[in-house]
Parts: C-alpha cells; sequence; structure tokens
C-alpha cells in the first residue's frame, strides 16, 4: 500500500472561517483516515468486505452522532463539525462515511428527535460507542423515490405490535444491533419502530455482487410475524415528515462527504500529473491537463462553499430541506465528474487498486443515487422556486 499523501486543498482559504474546534476535530478525523482506513480499504473493497474493526475509531474520533448533546454519549458538537468528519471520512471511503452517517443520522437523529426519553437513555450511549450499531429501513422492493407507497405495515395486538414486510438497500443491516424502521399502522400512518436483532421474525441477509461501496456492508431487513414491543415505537412524530426529517440530515452529511471523495481524486491527479513524464516534461505542463485539473479545484472550491454555508444555516435552524437537497446533488455531482476525469488523468493506472480514483468513482454511482436520486433532488429544487411539485 502506497502511503497516504493527501493534502487537502483550501483555494479560496477557508480554514480563516473556521474555529479551532472545527480544526481539530477534521485534524483527528484526517489523521485518523490516513492510519486505520488508507492501509487497509482497498484490499477490503477488492474482496468486497467490511473492515468491522474500524467502529471502534470512528466512535473515538467522534463520528457517531457527534451533535447528539453529552448526556446521551454524543459529542455535542455544532453541525459544521459534523460535516467535516464526514468529509474527512469520505475522503478515505464513501462506505465507511455511509456506515458513520447512518448510524449518526438515520438512527441517533431518530431516537433522540422523535424518541422518549427512556428510548434515548437506553440506546444513543450505546450507539455513541459503536457498543451497538443501527441501521434504517425506509427504501422497499418497489418503493424507493416514493417511500409513501411502503408495504411493510404493523397491527396493534394489544400488548404488542406485530410487524410484517420488507426493506432493501439497507447500509449496516448485515451486522447491525438495531434497525429504525418506518411502517404504517392499520390508518396507513407512518411510524418509526426500533426492532431489536433476535426478535423472532427478524432476518437481514446480505446484499451481494455490487459493484460500488464494496467494502460497505448492504443487506435486507425480512419482517415475518415480527413482535415489537409498545415501548419500541418512536413517539415524538409520525407520517413521512419523520422519515424525510432523518434523510435531511443525511443529506446534509452526504453534501459534505462527496467534498472528500472529489478532494481525494484531485489530491491523487494532481500529484500525477506532476511527476508523469511524458515527451519530455510532466504532463502537468500540458494545457489539456491544466484545464481539468483548474476545473476541478474551482468545483472542490464552490462545493466547499456551498457547504460550509449551509452549515451556517443548519447551526442556526434555518436550512430548508430544498436547500440540503440542491447541496447533496450538487456535490455528488461534482464528485463524481472529478472522479471521471481524474481516471483520465492517470490514464491506464487509474483504473488499478494501487490508487484510490476508481474505487471513489464506483462508490459515488451508488451516493448520486441513495438518500434521494440526482433527479429526484432536481425535481425537489423544481417545487420549491415554482410551487408546483412534479413527483405526481
Amino acid at each position: 500500500m502506497k502511503p497516504d499523501l493527501f493534502e487537502s486543498p483550501d483555494y479560496f482559504q477557508l480554514d480563516d472561517l473556521l474555529s479551532e474546534e472545527h480544526k481539530l476535530v477534521r485534524q483527528a478525523a484526517r489523521e485518523w483516515v490516513k492510519r486505520s482506513v488508507s492501509p487497509i480499504i482497498e484490499g477490503c473493497a477488492q474482496r468486497a468486505e467490511f473492515p468491522e474493526q474500524i467502529l471502534t475509531g470512528l466512535a473515538e474520533i467522534g463520528a457517531f452522532g457527534p451533535y447528539i448533546p453529552e448526556e446521551y454519549g454524543g459529542a455535542g458538537l455544532d453541525q459544521i463539525s459534523y460535516g467535516l468528519i464526514m468529509q474527512e471520512i469520505e475522503r478515505g471511503d464513501s462506505g465507511v462515511r455511509s456506515t458513520a452517517s447512518v448510524q449518526s443520522s438515520l438512527v441517533m437523529y431518530p431516537i433522540f428527535t422523535y424518541g422518549s426519553e427512556e428510548q434515548r437513555k437506553k440506546y444513543l450511549p450505546k450507539l455513541a460507542t459503536g457498543e451497538f450499531m443501527g441501521c434504517f429501513g425506509l427504501t422497499e422492493p418497489d418503493h424507493g423515490s416514493n417511500p409513501g407507497g411502503m408495504v411493510t405495515r404493523f397491527k396493534d395486538m394489544g400488548d404488542h405490535y406485530l410487524l410484517n414486510g420488507a426493506k432493501l438497500w439497507i447500509s449496516n443491516a448485515p451486522f447491525a444491533d438495531i434497525a429504525v424502521i418506518w411502517a404504517k399502522d392499520e390508518k396507513d400512518r407512518i411510524h418509526g419502530l426500533i426492532v431489536e436483532r433476535g426478535m423472532d421474525g427478524f432476518s437481514t441477509p446480505e446484499t451481494h455482487n455490487k459493484w460500488s461501496l464494496r467494502a460497505s456492508a448492504t443487506g435486507e431487513l425480512i419482517f415475518d410475524d415480527v413482535k415489537v414491543p409498545k415501548e419500541n415505537l418512536l413517539p415524538g412524530k409520525s407520517g413521512l415528515g419523520a422519515p424525510l426529517g432523518c434523510l435531511d440530515s443525511a443529506r446534509y452529511g452526504i453534501a459534505w462527504g462527496a467534498i472528500g471523495a472529489a478532494m481525494d481524486c484531485y489530491d491523487t491527479a494532481l500529484r500525477y500529473a506532476k511527476e508523469r513524464i511524458q515527451f519530455g516534461k510532466p504532463i502537468a505542463a500540458t494545457q489539456l491537463q491544466q484545464k481539468k485539473l483548474a476545473e476541478m479545484i474551482t468545483e472542490i472550491t464552490m462545493a466547499q462553499l456551498l457547504a460550509f454555508r449551509l452549515g451556517q444555516l443548519k447551526n442556526e435552524g434555518k436550512a430548508t430541506s430544498a436547500q440540503i437537497s440542491m447541496a447533496k446533488r450538487n456535490n455528488v455531482d461534482m464528485a463524481l465528474k472529478i472522479a471521471r476525469e481524474s481516471r483520465q488523468i492517470l490514464g491506464a493506472m487509474g483504473i488499478t487498486g494501487e490508487y484510490s480514483i476508481m474505487r471513489h468513482m464506483m462508490n459515488l454511482e451508488s451516493v448520486i443515487t441513495y438518500e434521494g436520486t440526482h433527479d429526484i433532488h432536481l425535481l425537489i429544487t423544481g417545487a420549491d422556486i415554482t410551487g408546483m411539485p412534479a413527483f405526481q
């Protein structure tokens, strides 16, 4: 494995806008990625193997629920800190960032925001340390972009709920201790339920043969007459807006994370272009390669500014779902385009596991689809600016 020589680009001196705490949080995450992710991740991706040994390290750098208050085991950090952590982790690998953002935004967030005090105390501290790992069940085999059409249901059986249905494309499912599940009650109202591993009728078969997120564990959630205790219902909010609120938090993290993947591709391409000699000079001295590199740093810089401003709005409680959708869509698209251009700069070497670019490119093909597809986010912006939803 080549040494991790990554240097973060900061063309518009955004570091001047960060607090010392922000920089310390970012540095801790960056050093951990260089030490614990970079040396193993290419091999894990080649073998389609999730490196479970990293879970302790993710907890130690505060990647699990960094914005959750300290009284529940979180770090009590702000939203910009959360974004910076996701950026650094995805610089290492999108699948590793998926593990962290699912735990934070799709498991800890709904328990903290919609859960009872008893649920917060029972689950959040163990989720923060990684003692418990969680997953989030919304997407179904026949309902992706239209989650409101879900067919997973539960019935009130008096002293418990009876849950039936299935969820698909679930990150962390194969090893998760708990799952935050969204299902319809007998009145077609959507609610969140906490399902625990070991409950009869609950299984989590793993999804194999992926070309993307190969170092991430993906699976299904199957519910066959699962008896869920009534105290496991999230009481704070029901309706489709509840899971969509979780997705806002996850999409925000992705908007930052994708910048990390783009930075890694750019840094790799820039370093290679300076060292690769053709026709008697480095290819970085040619006009076409400079055009590619200049466009990359421009796009990264704009994405950084977009994410930073969104983080400020999140801290102030002013960020809208549509703003988050715009940032997620723009930044992931930007990262994917940079991965593709970076691969071209490296030529044939760009497809090998000696460099991270092809892995990032394959991963980003999933990131551009999950948590809302590229097209759906475009329509969210369209609906917001016209007042006329085009989803139906």
